[in-house]
């Protein structure tokens, strides 16, 4: 039997304590022994709600922990990189939630740490390892869409909080940043390639600055990629993948739920009301709970991670890129690296 992987929750922020480690309390292979906050009063009672054995009021005092393997980090997007890097170097694997930096430079200087360090250290893109998404690949690949043209997708939620990180431009705030990462990264995987180039129409809160809408392509050699993200905007999410023969439509792309089944809708084509649509259901599972076992896997086997730093770095590039063409109200190249 594998021994599982010991963890510890570097910060309580909400996602965290909603969604990862309640998924993490169902894996196989990792286990939740530790969580931090800046203080004791918060990280105690996320510990007695939860059942994490230890709390610690610094982030320092988790990282001397011994008992710990590996290291979640939840923390507010320009911390990413820096405590990536002292979890690194106090000998812990890291997992940290997505925009793993603020731009592809800031998350290039995270490779040097992990090579020097050995740990492994990826990117928190859980829809990469949801039996949907991995469905939809195996569909392209057995050729029941034809050749893969065209990636469409939207996800937004309305909220204007001033106070939220989300709303901070110094945070790294920003529907871009914040959702606008998931279908570029499902776009990139799809295609198995890094676009050719970009653009971008993006809307900014008048007061808070930040990016509030983004409408954004991406050219690949073989076809293209549209997306609208925003946070100010009536919450919806949704994709469709589109070839020469047929179009796959994912329900529930993001957020999908850990108590119910997800759905895809497999069109051939035939018809356009509709009438040869299959729909494929999907198991009941916890794509949090499938992330940290896939992770923790790794950790064993010294295989890859689901996300590596080299597929953050382009997701990054391709980030970077779009704001530029926002400025420039032109193509721009996504840079290499």
């Amino acid at each position: 039997m594998v021994e599982p992987v010991r963890w510890g929750v570097l910060g309580a922020a909400n996602i965290a304590l909603t969604k990862v480690i309640p998924g993490m309390r169902r894996c196989r292979l990792a286990r939740v022994v530790a969580i931090a906050s800046r203080g004791l009063e918060k990280s105690g009672r996320a510990a007695r709600e939860l059942d994490v054995p230890r709390a610690y009021g610094s982030y320092e005092d988790m990282l001397a922990d011994d008992d710990i393997d590996a290291v979640y980090i939840p923390l507010p997007n320009h911390l990413h990189v820096p405590w990536s890097m002292r979890c690194a170097e106090a000998g812990k694997h890291v997992l940290c939630e997505k925009p793993i930096a603020l731009t592809a430079a800031e998350a290039r200087t995270l490779l040097s740490v992990r090579d020097r360090t050995g740990v492994q250290m990826g990117e928190a893109f859980m829809v990469r390892t949801h039996p949907q998404w991995l469905r939809v690949r195996e569909l392209i690949t057995e050729g029941r869409i034809g050749d893969l043209r065209l990636v469409l997708g939207h996800f937004s939620y309305n909220k204007r909080d001033p106070a939220n990180i989300r709303a901070r431009v110094e945070y790294g705030g920003g529907a871009l940043l914040d959702i606008g990462c998931y279908p570029i990264t499902l776009a990139r995987w799809l295609f198995g390639a890094e676009p050719l180039e970009v653009v971008a129409a993006i809307d900014r809160d008048p007061d808070l600055r930040v990016d509030r809408r983004v409408s954004a392509v991406l050219r690949f050699q073989n076809g293209e990629s549209s997306f609208t993200c925003a946070s100010q905007l009536v919450p919806y999410q949704r994709m469709h993948i589109l070839g020469t023969r047929g179009r796959i439509e994912v329900e529930i792309p993001f957020n999908a739920p850990p108590d119910r089944a997800c759905r895809l809708f497999l069109d051939d084509g035939r018809d356009v009301t509709g009438a040869h649509v299959e729909t494929i259901e999907l198991p009941v599972v916890d794509q949090y709970a499938l992330q940290a076992d896939a992770f923790s896997q790794s950790i064993r086997d010294g295989g890859p991670v689901p996300v590596p730093l080299e597929d953050a770095i382009g997701n990054m590039a391709v980030i970077d890129a779009l704001f530029r063409s926002a400025e420039t109200r032109d193509w721009e190249k996504p840079a290499s690296f």
